[in-house]
């Protein structure tokens, strides 16, 4: 348990299956202003003005110890078609050579079922866990200023999915033409912790 500011107090977590069990319970007490789960991480926001910062410890501590069990999976599963390559996956080469693989073994070793650890960095980007270990690439050195909405990347042993435009400095492989994001919604975001992702591989967008 560390301070992560002024009024806010991070809690290390084991997996970020338990960190959406143990944030989601957080929120249900109503004691704390905000919980967010990160992908081994609790984050708590109190009110600083009226609770003492170690009476907020105390409760958190008192929290992860009564932590609710882990809830049933989120049942929802999605598929991304993706298109591999090309103008949608500019660094698909580079990773490839990075990482000594022909363009059809990365394809075949990213395609396949996930589960989205956690939503965070830009509104809507999944975090997607259970990368093959054979795909592990870093970050670029230089992120990009604007990606597409759709790109997919990998990097540090995860995917990553832009649900909206915007700067990013994941190698991206390749882009779905899925939507992910529709402000009329009453979930504007296609994508949510816990969801269930199949990547298949296509032709076009």
């Amino acid at each position: 348990m560390r301070s992560a500011g002024d009024d806010l107090i991070s809690v290390s977590v084991a997996d970020p299956e338990k960190a959406q069990a143990l944030a989601a319970g957080l929120r249900e007490s109503g004691y704390w202003l905000e919980a967010v789960a990160g992908i081994d991480s609790v984050v708590v926001r109190f009110e600083i003005a009226n609770i003492a910062r170690t009476d907020a410890e105390k409760y958190l501590n008192i929290s992860v110890e009564n932590a609710p069990p882990l809830r049933a999976k989120n049942k929802l599963i999605i598929e991304i078609p993706v298109v591999y390559g090309g103008e949608c996956g500019p660094d698909f080469e580079f990773v490839c050579e990075k990482l000594a693989l022909t363009g059809d073994e990365l394809i075949a070793m990213h395609c396949g079922e996930y589960t989205v650890d956690m939503l965070g960095f830009t509104p809507g980007f999944a975090y997607i866990g259970g990368l093959d270990e054979r795909l592990f690439i870093e970050r670029l050195p230089e992120p990009r200023q604007h990606i597409p909405a759709g790109s997919v990347g990998i990097a540090g042993g995860r995917t990553g999915i832009y649900s909206l435009p915007g700067p990013g400095g994941w190698p991206l492989i390749g882009r779905t033409a899925k939507p992910l994001f529709d402000a009329a919604a009453d979930e504007p975001f296609t994508l949510a912790a816990g969801a269930t992702v199949i990547f298949t591989a296509v032709d076009s967008l």
